[in-house]
C-alpha cells in the first residue's frame, strides 16, 4: 500500500501536552490546536517527500527510507535521522521524539508522536 496522497487533519489527542513539552509558546498552541492541517505525501520507491501545511505554516521534509536525512522537526528545528520502514509504518527517532505513521487503511494515516510518557496521537483522512 502506497503512502501517496493528501490527508486532512481529523482529530488529535495530547496536543496541547505534547506541544508544551516540546517548548511550543502558550500562545501558538492556542492558535494551532483547531487548525486542520494538511499533510501531502510523495512516495516514489524508498524515496519520499512529505509536506506538511498548518495554515500558514509550511513544514517540507525530503527522505529515503534507511538513509541519513535532515529533517525539520514541529518547532522548526532540524535533526538529522533515519526513517526505517516496518511493513505500513514509518518509523524515526528525532531530537527525543518517537514518530511512527502508520497507514492504517487506504484512507487513513496514524501518526504517534511520544516524548517521554506523552503520546501525542493524529489521525488524518484523505482528501
Amino acid at each position: 500500500m502506497s503512502f501517496s496522497g493528501k490527508y486532512q487533519l481529523e482529530s488529535q489527542e495530547n496536543f496541547e501536552p505534547f506541544m508544551k513539552a516540546i517548548g511550543i509558546p502558550d500562545e501558538l498552541i492556542q492558535k494551532g490546536k483547531d487548525i486542520k492541517s494538511i499533510s501531502e505525501i510523495e512516495e516514489n520507491g524508498d524515496d519520499f517527500k512529505v509536506t506538511i501545511t498548518t495554515g500558514s505554516k509550511v513544514i517540507v521534509n525530503t527522505f529515503t527510507v534507511g538513509k541519513e536525512a535532515e529533517l525539520e522537526t514541529l518547532t522548526g528545528e532540524k535533526a538529522k535521522g533515519v526513517v526505517h520502514r516496518d511493513g505500513n509504518k514509518l518509523k524515526v527517532s528525532l531530537k527525543g521524539i518517537e514518530s511512527v505513521t502508520e497507514l492504517v487503511d487506504g484512507n487513513t494515516i496514524a501518526n504517534t508522536m511520544t516524548l517521554g510518557n506523552i503520546v501525542y496521537k493524529r489521525i488524518s483522512k484523505r482528501v
